[in-house]
């Protein structure tokens, strides 16, 4: 028992190891989880496809797949709008089906997805925080194919990938954040500009300049930004080409 679990927590250390070093490698979330999904089907002991879905609006889609088939598989159950993965989205619960030859839970799904070659199939929820809830969907055309090991593993792999995507959502809000403060530094930095150039033309206080850009912006409907980048552009492109001075905000 001893040995099992010193072989449970090295491979847990060795999946979150490899899914840090994929997180750092990635440059975006959707590469990271196309990564996450190839990762999957060679973790899980046995010849396995692994889909990955994200609900979005309360409807389901693959996000990545460790093949083509792996994504067929998932479209089936969402044209038939049952399966264990959208079972696992909905109840947060891993969903298990030993034979579809023999498992008759999903009705709607099982005939077509024999039809497909597919004999067990196993779904664990995948939690990355509020932004993130999907699944990761692991088919075999074998009966069977996850039992208790396979099963643990998967279960291992998922909860150090829930970990990995959480704060893989983290950082791209932390981008997403990162680039509205520029803009808005930038704004304000074209902003200022514009105010100094009414400043400069109309021989007035920075108060009465900011009102002079406001009025246009209320006048025309645009933003403030966007009637101070004209100011801006305008007089920049007269200094350029010699002409006169910008017509006065």
């Amino acid at each position: 028992m001893a040995r099992h679990d010193h072989t449970a927590t090295s491979t847990e250390t060795a999946v979150r190891d490899t899914l840090q070093s994929l997180l750092l490698g990635t440059e975006d979330v959707e590469g990271f989880l196309q990564e996450l999904a190839e990762l999957a089907a060679s973790v899980v002991s046995g010849q396995v496809h692994a889909g990955v879905t994200v609900s979005r609006d309360g409807h389901a889609m693959t996000v990545a797949s460790s093949d083509a088939e792996a994504a067929q598989y998932d479209e089936v159950q969402y044209a038939r709008g049952e399966g264990p993965c959208l079972t696992s989205l909905r109840t947060g619960e891993t969903t298990i089906i030993g034979d579809l030859a023999t498992d008759d839970q999903f009705p709607q799904y099982r005939l077509p997805a024999l039809a497909m070659g597919i004999r067990s199939i196993l779904s664990l929820p995948l939690d990355g925080g509020d932004q993130a809830v999907g699944a990761l969907n692991l088919y075999s055309r074998r009966s069977h194919a996850f039992g208790e090991r396979e099963t643990a593993e998967a279960q291992r792999f998922a909860d150090e990938a829930s970990r990995a995507l959480s704060l893989a959502v983290r950082l791209v809000q932390h981008v997403e954040l990162t680039e509205q403060l520029r803009a808005a530094m930038t704004s304000r930095s074209v902003i200022d500009q514009a105010m100094g150039i009414i400043m400069g033309q109309n021989r007035c206080s920075a108060e009465e300049a900011f009102a002079v850009l406001r009025a246009a912006s209320q006048h025309r409907n645009v933003k403030l930004r966007v009637v101070a980048q004209e100011i801006v552009t305008s007089v920049t492109d007269s200094a350029a080409g010699g002409g006169p001075p910008a017509a006065r905000g």
